[in-house]
Parts: C-alpha cells; sequence; structure tokens
C-alpha cells in the first residue's frame, strides 16, 4: 500500500512552506489527490519530484 502525505508534512520535509506546496499543486508541478477536505500526495509523487522528473504520471 502506498503511503501519502499531506502538503503540511512534504513542506517541513522539503524546507518550503506550505503555501510553495499548494501552489505546485495548483500549477500541476506536483500531483495530489483531494479526499474530502484534504489534499494529499503519494509517494510516489513525492519521489518523482525530488528525482527532477517534470513529466506527471498518468
Amino acid at each position: 500500500m502506498e503511503k501519502f502525505y499531506t502538503p503540511e508534512e512534504v513542506a517541513a520535509n522539503l524546507k518550503v512552506s506550505r503555501k510553495t506546496i499548494y501552489n505546485w499543486i495548483q500549477e500541476g508541478r506536483l500531483k495530489a489527490v483531494k479526499i474530502g477536505h484534504f489534499w494529499r500526495i503519494s509517494e510516489s509523487e513525492l519521489n518523482r519530484l525530488l528525482k527532477g522528473d517534470e513529466q506527471s504520471q498518468d
């Protein structure tokens, strides 16, 4: 089962602001899913971002 992170957890790990993570989601740079009122980012998507791969996984 894949692990999912909150935008706050991703921001803390990357040492960027929470607003930056939300901007990346809105720009399509970071794929996330909205579950109810909450955004979640998959571990594989986070790894894709960290590798510098700009192509989104569909």
